[in-house]
């Protein structure tokens, strides 16, 4: 081999030893969670420098990854299941809630999108605990119509001797909907008498008595002291709202526009 041929030799060797070698993340075989200092390889970084990068989750943000960190750890997203079908309510004769779930099928690795929630609840109510057999009554909300209706239902229903004669519960009106206060129309019109802190009648009669338990709906008569109890209208169903039983009476005396009827 002739001067020239090893000097040439030599100095592509001294060239190759100051170019820096690629290192980074997959000569380090490492992919790491969050921010991990042992974490790191010597190579090229995004800003066209050399030197110390990182292969961890935190060099994304940081801006110290190695040049080919998306190469070698890639960004893999969270992937969940379906919803399940929704249980029953967690508990009978309660205001309670259900719930359905779904589950993980792949981890989230190397920044990728976190999971989404695993489990949603929703409101829940059962009225029955089996066939056989109600919930207490409070539970129910009552569904009111005006008294007026009470007297026309007594001229066309022709009662049995043996029925129960019915009754009559105060209860004091606690909030309501504003959609109860606009109504005008000739059959939804006793709904503005309802008015909060006011002390209302509601009749409990054939049909709507109950001839098994001998109870109307929503009566609440079962309620625990000062428990909230619901009402809807009758021919509204935006005018709702709660109210707290006070007693039971054989037969009601509050004024007219403030009695009111179970359906």
């Amino acid at each position: 081999m002739g001067l020239r041929a090893v000097l040439w030799v030599l100095g592509w060797g001294l060239l190759l030893l100051a170019v820096p070698a690629q290192g980074g993340c997959v000569d380090l075989e490492s992919c790491c969670e969050g921010r991990e200092p042992k974490c790191r390889s010597t190579g090229w970084r995004p800003d066209r420098s050399y030197g110390t990068c990182y292969c961890d989750q935190a060099c994304r943000h940081t801006l110290d990854c190695c040049h080919d960190y998306p190469l070698a750890c890639p960004a893999i997203s969270c992937k969940v299941t379906e919803w399940s079908f929704w249980s029953g309510c967690a508990e009978q004769c309660k205001n309670t809630y259900r719930v359905r779930q779904r589950y993980i099928t792949q981890e989230p690795q190397n920044g990728g999108e976190p999971c989404p929630p695993l489990e949603e609840r929703a409101g829940c109510v059962e009225y029955h605990r089996d066939r056989d057999s109600m919930c207490r009554q409070s539970l129910v909300p009552a569904l009111i119509t005006t008294g007026g209706y009470g007297k026309a239902r007594r001229k066309r229903d022709v009662f049995i001797e043996s029925e129960a004669p019915g009754y009559c519960v105060e209860f004091k009106v606690q909030s309501l909907t504003p959609n109860c206060m606009v109504e005008n129309r000739p059959h939804t019109r006793w709904m503005q008498y309802l008015r909060e802190g006011f002390t209302v009648c509601v009749e409990c009669q054939p049909p709507a008595l109950n001839s098994k338990f001998q109870r109307c709906y929503g009566d609440g008569i079962e309620a625990e002291r000062n428990q909230i109890l619901q009402w809807h209208a009758i021919g509204n169903p935006r005018c709702r709202g709660t109210w707290k039983w006070i007693r039971q009476m054989e037969s009601c005396s509050c004024p007219s526009v403030h009695s009111f009827l179970f359906i």
